[in-house]
């Protein structure tokens, strides 16, 4: 199943940190989906085997929707002062939460891991 433009929002904006050059394309996105520029407070959340691993969010919609996911991607992955900066292979294995805070309440996008890791398999292996 193909991931929403928005949680591939989120996970392009980690990945522009780690890769260290800007991928994004703000202004194909905006015209392509213009509901990227409406002001929606949202909430990203990442989970290393079902576990938090950092958490941003806005409290107020004083953003566009494309700049409140890509700082809020951005700060859950490095700027969470409760866990240390993700590490690429820690994005690989990553889930991604997105909550959206609309006038009908919260919506809620997960996206699985890039690459699913079995412990157990690799304990049967040795």
């Amino acid at each position: 199943m193909p991931r929403s433009v928005l949680l591939q929002l989120a996970r392009d904006s980690i990945a522009e940190v780690l890769e260290m050059q800007r991928t994004i394309d703000k202004s194909f996105l905006l015209q392509e989906h213009p509901l990227l520029e409406q002001k929606i407070a949202t909430r990203v959340n990442l989970y290393i085997d079902h576990e938090l691993r950092g958490s941003a969010y806005s409290e107020n919609p004083n953003r566009s929707l494309i700049e409140d996911i890509i700082i809020n991607a951005k700060k859950s992955a490095f700027e969470d002062e409760n866990f240390s900066p993700i590490t690429t292979s820690e994005y690989l294995s990553c889930e991604i939460e997105l909550l959206l805070s609309t006038v009908d309440g919260v919506i809620s996008e997960k996206d699985p891991s890039i690459i699913k890791v079995n412990t157990h398999k690799l304990e049967t292996i040795f």
